[in-house]
């Protein structure tokens, strides 16, 4: 086997999620673990979370709720966006909790319903990517109210900026609470109300209603540079490999892909078994650097599909010795923000794309 691996803290994760339990309190916590727990792993990331407090779990697709399912867990799985309407009967087999916001889906749900379905009425603040209009969510309301298979358990909206634009954000929670009263005018009855992502939930505590959706947070990362950086929040992934193979070469050698630049001085590269195809940017190859022995050494040339190259110069490295390309090692550290930042992205995007052909090891 490859000896390249990723390192899931499953502590750290039972950490974060007791740290936004004890912010947001009254207020539920609902753990979001759709994209495979951004990449962390849905199943181990989902029974850690609720063992640690969440109330609730989310995910993006019924697949997703499925595999929770089948692994045996009974918590409320909320499905954050309407798949397909041919896709309702999956939604009430596996007893998921579906967002609604068309009139399509409500009708579907309501046809195959021989018990009360939870819904979650999904309304659009400003996100403009999925959600009913305030022109339609009264009426969506009275139609599920009016449904005897249907019970609407929940209304909430979603962020689009809640980690840097406060005057947006609030503007979102007025119009949100106008359609809140107006919705209870009407003589509806909403039990739950949820708006904050991890971001709104550290930062806006009016919106935190009754329940917070987090994502990011629940795996230590902070969904901004300036956000969430008091509460003591640990990242929970470590990518990790080993040193494969080492030549000398001259000054002046250019090593893999492109021959994009020389070497400094006579040296040592290094060979590490990881590439693109797990998930490291190919972008990485001009700036990144990885953690051998406790100390940073760059890359020496193009990250391939399957290896880098880097340049440990002369220091004592050999064969078999531990590499850390997100994570610690001794008092250095690695972060996602920092290949995020070096690429030009968010570090939701380098978690979520360390791919499956790195086998995930669970510390609990």
């Amino acid at each position: 086997m490859r000896p390249t691996w990723v390192d899931i803290d499953l502590d750290a994760v039972a950490h974060n999620i007791s740290a936004l339990t004890n912010l947001v309190a009254p207020a539920e916590v609902c753990a979001v673990v759709k994209a495979d727990a951004y990449g962390h792993g849905d199943v181990p990331v989902a029974e850690a979370a609720i063992n640690a407090g969440a109330s609730r779990l989310a995910v993006a697709l019924v697949s997703e709720g499925a595999r929770l399912r089948e692994a045996g867990i009974d918590a409320p799985i909320l499905l954050l966006s309407e798949p397909p309407v041919e896709s309702a009967p999956a939604i009430l087999q596996w007893g998921l909790t579906p967002a609604v916001y068309t009139r399509p889906m409500i009708e579907a749900l309501a046809a195959l319903a021989t018990s009360p379905v939870s819904v979650h009425l999904k309304i659009d603040t400003g996100m403009h990517r999925v959600g009913a209009s305030s022109a339609d969510a009264l009426g969506f309301a009275d139609l599920i109210s009016e449904s005897p298979g249907l019970d609407l358990a929940a209304v909430w909206t979603h962020f689009a900026v809640a980690e840097e634009d406060a005057g947006f954000t609030r503007t979102q929670i007025e119009r949100f609470d106008e359609m809140l009263h107006a919705l209870r005018s009407d003589g509806i009855r909403v039990p739950l109300v949820h708006a904050a992502n991890t971001a709104g939930a550290i930062l806006f505590p009016e919106a935190r209603y009754d329940m917070v959706r987090v994502g990011i947070g629940t795996y230590g990362l902070q969904p901004a540079p300036s956000v969430g950086g008091d509460l003591g929040l640990r990242p929970a992934m470590s990518v990790v490999s080993k040193v494969a193979h080492i030549r000398r070469h001259p000054a002046g050698t250019r090593p893999s892909y492109g021959r994009r630049r020389p070497l400094p001085s006579n040296g040592r590269v290094a060979s590490v078994p990881i590439g693109y195809a797990d998930g490291m940017p190919r972008l990485l190859s001009s700036a990144g650097e990885v953690l051998i022995r406790g100390r940073r050494y760059p890359l020496a040339g193009t990250v391939t599909m399957d290896y880098i190259v880097v340049d440990i110069g002369n220091d004592e490295i050999e064969v078999g010795d531990e590499v850390v390309l997100i994570g610690r090692q001794g008092d250095e550290h690695i972060r996602a923000e920092e290949w995020a930042d070096l690429i030009g992205t968010i570090n939701y995007e380098i978690v979520c794309q360390i791919g499956p052909r790195m086998p995930r090891r669970y510390r609990p």
